[in-house]
């Protein structure tokens, strides 16, 4: 079995992904190739992807039973004994998520107060 996700990538290239493999959803492609076939389409969706993202999936003999890989992605796969884990960037202190302000909010802290 092998999955095919792609975000943002050309029309053409989910075309020609179409030949191949069943697109059961916008983007997201499901299969069974050959491990040939595989490759080879793996290899076209890195050469036309352009600014897009990929992200490939398949069966495979190992302790997890798959395994995948990942184009112009900000996750990334890492081998760590032996199972292949999805490593996530670190949120930067500066992000707009993160005010800077560790602990409870204001509001928060009055209804504590409130509820003893």
């Amino acid at each position: 079995m092998t999955v095919i996700v792609l975000t943002n990538c050309p029309a053409g290239l989910r075309g020609f992904l179409t030949r191949w493999l069943l697109e059961i959803s916008p983007g997201v492609f499901i299969g069974s190739p050959s491990a040939r076939i595989r490759e080879v389409l793996w290899a076209e969706v890195q050469q036309y992807a352009g600014q897009g993202r990929a992200l490939l999936a398949h069966t495979t003999n190992n302790e997890q039973g798959f395994t995948f890989r990942t184009h112009d992605h900000a996750w990334h796969p890492t081998d760590h004994e032996g199972l292949t884990l999805i490593r996530r960037p670190s949120v930067s202190p500066s992000s707009p998520s993160n005010d800077g302000k560790p602990g409870w909010s204001s509001a928060a802290k009055r209804r504590r107060v409130g509820k003893r």
